[in-house]
């Protein structure tokens, strides 16, 4: 009896919330909202349902009044698959497309209607707005907030839902995307960014044709090691860089992604992006808000030069932990002793950080573990104190003894992981993600902790803790995060009587508290994130790192490429880039490519000759004049390695008084003997009057630039500089400088 009275009694709750939601809709106009920056606008509109529809996209109208009007110029046949311009496509009853949001209610019953209800626009400051737009099922007490943050200087859009219910009993979210866009139009190409170890961030441009193109990940924690988060969409035409609508954008997100382009029967396309859906069904409780991540992007009618420096102006001033601030430069010790050292070859680097002038020497992988010392990769790993064999006086002793010498000191940590060959699997084996009735999978000899458990996220945010409480003056960390979550299962979950479907979910949240708990304690340390080299890498994870690790390939031609394709997403201050012994280039060629970023080094120092060292000695020097330049200047890409035998791109300063351009053979299969034409400069003032010098210059090389002729920045942005790249100048860097 008591179940059919709270029968009765839900069905009489759900009657009342559908007859005041029938009100409302009676009551409803039609409702235009435009999500406008300086130089487009997505406009959105309910239609006579009280649905929202995407109705344009593209330059703003002088006329705002004039909004309304945009979609009766729209004749779409809607009979066979439903609403394609739905701004958050729901599942289970009118739509037969793909959607953005898929839930099975507390009753059982699968189906989704979103009816607008309200919205509102928040003016942050004078650059920044946000506007939020209320939907609601007009039969289940369920409800869905779409976000959209607009930085209108820089045209920036960062999307996002929250999704709430008050049904009596948890619901299931198959599907919960962050974002749900339409653009009308002739032709578009989508540009994705795909890889594996070592061959990260490899560039794929595709027109799109009908049907649904997918980029996705299923990882769960290095995301982006086979497929990025990362695209961009050019419109009419393929992407160019100085001309051309383009949207360049990522979905902030450290685990598993999916992003879904559509071309749909009408030709148009549709985008919709957020968590990958896959073994993520995710159990919501009642009145508890579920906040998707951000999809971000950047918007630009003058093509992806245009774009990519708006995302970094922003990235720099809005997301990036210290984007505006300063750069460590770095001697790391890792392919110089790799496991093998001890703390007196650990104090002899010190001398050589110190030598070539860098500011920092970084301690990596190996000086850990005793019972399971650290001596390779398939032991120790979870067990995080000095291995007394190697650093008899621990790390407080290296870290003094460095300041000495001049330096600050770094550490490598891998927190998120575990060896099953350390004492900690040996305690904790339940707090490894890990099938107990399967075999365990590793990579790289390890497994994954379950950053769900909030005991997990203590002992993570612990680690860190520990080495700062008894280190005050530790000055970096590198956070690394090395294996892929196979047989995903936690235990922890599994006590609480939570859904295994939440894991993936939960795994990523956790993370992002124990990285709350660290900033709000250290707020201030650099932090580079590392993920085996490309693995990591989002704008998500950037509220907390100063910086990251696109690739482990640091061979110096590879990099160019690499460095290039992720400098449409970044600037070049969040990017690390050392100097190693891979590669057959020469040292200039090296240190010139890691000078496009954040500098380091990962050589035996001692080993240089002496025109060696003298040249890193004045290459360090000449990077601390340019350094600000590269971090928070203007990019250009000038001439795109993927096409020519050569690279060349430029930074130039805000008052456009100063800039840098890197040039580079990228190719040599026909024995170049000479760039045959100028490189066309940009970003510098037409008026104004600059000299050209080569720097960088190996010791006994004299240079074939005359430094002392003068150019107008209109000849140089319309004939431009020939760098005389040869076969013997295979990296031309070139200092260009205002006469006043």
């Amino acid at each position: 009896m008591k179940e059919k009275r709270m029968s009765r009694l839900n069905k009489k709750n759900v009657s009342l919330f559908s007859f005041i939601f029938v009100i409302i809709n009676l009551s409803a106009q039609t409702v235009t909202i435009p999500i406008a920056t300086d130089n487009n606008v997505l406009l959105l509109q309910t239609d006579t349902s009280n649905r929202l529809r995407t109705i344009y996209f593209g330059k703003p109208l002088d006329n705002e009044s004039e909004y309304a009007a945009v979609s009766a110029n729209y004749n779409y046949d809607e009979a066979n698959a439903g609403i394609y311009n739905s701004s958050y496509t729901p599942a289970g009853t009118w739509n037969l497309s793909e959607p953005a949001i898929q839930v099975k209610h507390a009753d059982g019953n699968p189906s989704l209607e979103l009816k607008y209800v309200s919205h509102k626009v928040e003016k942050i400051d004078a650059n920044t707005s946000l506007t939020s737009i209320l939907l609601k099922d007009p039969i289940y007490p369920f409800e869905v907030t779409l976000f959209y943050k607009v930085w209108i200087k820089e045209n920036i859009i960062e999307q996002w839902t929250e999704i709430i219910h008050k049904e009596k009993k948890p619901i299931l979210l198959q599907k919960y995307a962050s974002a749900n866009l339409y653009f009308a139009g002739k032709d578009f190409y989508l540009t994705s960014f795909q890889g594996e170890y070592l061959k990260e961030m490899q560039p794929i441009e595709t027109k799109l044709s009908q049907g649904i193109r997918t980029v996705d990940s299923k990882l769960g924690t290095r995301a982006m090691l086979l497929q990025t988060p990362n695209f961009m969409i050019s419109f009419g035409k393929p992407a160019l860089e100085n001309e051309g609508t383009v949207m360049i954008g990522q979905l902030a997100w450290s685990s598993n992604f999916k992003l879904d382009f559509e071309i749909d029967s009408n030709k148009n396309l549709r985008l919709i992006a957020g968590i990958n859906p896959f073994a993520s069904e995710y159990s919501l409780a009642p009145n508890e808000i579920f906040k998707t991540p951000s999809l971000i992007y950047a918007l630009s009618n003058h093509g992806t030069g245009e774009a990519s420096r708006n995302l970094h102006d922003w990235a720099r001033k809005y997301r990036l932990l210290d984007g505006q601030g300063e750069r460590l430069t770095l001697l790391n010790n890792w392919e110089a002793t790799f496991f093998d050292f001890d703390e007196n070859k650990i104090k002899g680097l010190f001398k050589d950080a110190k030598d070539l002038g860098v500011d920092m020497f970084l301690l990596d992988d190996g000086w850990f573990g005793n019972k399971y010392p650290r001596n390779n990769d398939d032991a120790g790993l979870g067990d995080w104190q000095e291995n007394k064999k190697k650093l008899p006086s621990g790390l407080g002793y290296l870290v003094k003894e460095a300041k000495k010498e001049g330096v600050k000191f770094g550490i490598w940590i891998e927190p998120e992981m575990v060896n099953p060959k350390s004492e900690l699997y040996e305690k904790h084996l339940d707090w490894v993600i890990k099938q107990p009735e399967r075999p365990e999978i590793y990579y790289r000899n390890q497994l994954v902790l379950d950053l769900s458990n909030p005991e997990v996220q203590d002992f993570v945010f612990g680690i860190v803790d520990n080495l700062f409480v008894k280190n005050p003056e530790l000055a970096f960390i590198k956070w690394d995060c090395n294996a892929v979550i196979y047989n995903a299962y936690s235990v922890y979950l599994n006590k609480k009587g939570i859904s295994q479907s939440n894991l993936y979910v939960d795994y990523t949240k956790g993370l992002y508290k124990v990285l709350q708990r660290i900033r709000a304690k250290y707020p201030e340390v650099p932090m580079m994130l590392c993920s085996g080299g490309g693995g990591r890498g989002d704008y998500e994870l950037l509220k907390y790192f100063t910086e990251f690790w696109p690739t482990d390939d640091t061979e110096p031609l590879e990099r160019i490429f690499v460095q290039w394709d992720y400098s449409y997403f970044f600037p070049s201050i969040a990017t690390d880039n050392h100097v190693t012994d891979w590669g057959k280039q020469p040292l200039k060629f090296r240190v010139d490519v890691a000078s496009m970023g954040k500098l380091g080094f990962d050589i035996v120092a001692s080993k240089l000759n002496a025109d060696d060292k003298l040249f890193c000695k004045q290459a360090i020097t000449n990077y601390n004049s340019f350094k600000e330049i590269v971090w928070h200047g203007d990019m250009f890409r000038l001439v795109n390695p993927h096409e020519n035998d050569i690279a060349a791109l430029m930074y130039v300063n805000l008052d456009k008084t100063k800039a840098i351009v890197f040039n580079y053979l990228a190719n040599n299969r026909f024995n170049i003997t000479a760039t045959k034409r100028p490189v066309v400069l940009n970003g510098l003032n037409p008026k104004k009057k600059y000299t050209v010098k080569e720097i960088n210059l190996y010791p006994g090389v004299t240079s074939s630039i005359a430094s002392d002729k003068v150019y107008t920045g209109d000849f140089l942005m319309k004939v431009g500089i020939n760098p005389n790249v040869t076969l013997k100048r295979t990296s031309v860097l070139l200092e260009i400088s205002e006469v006043q």
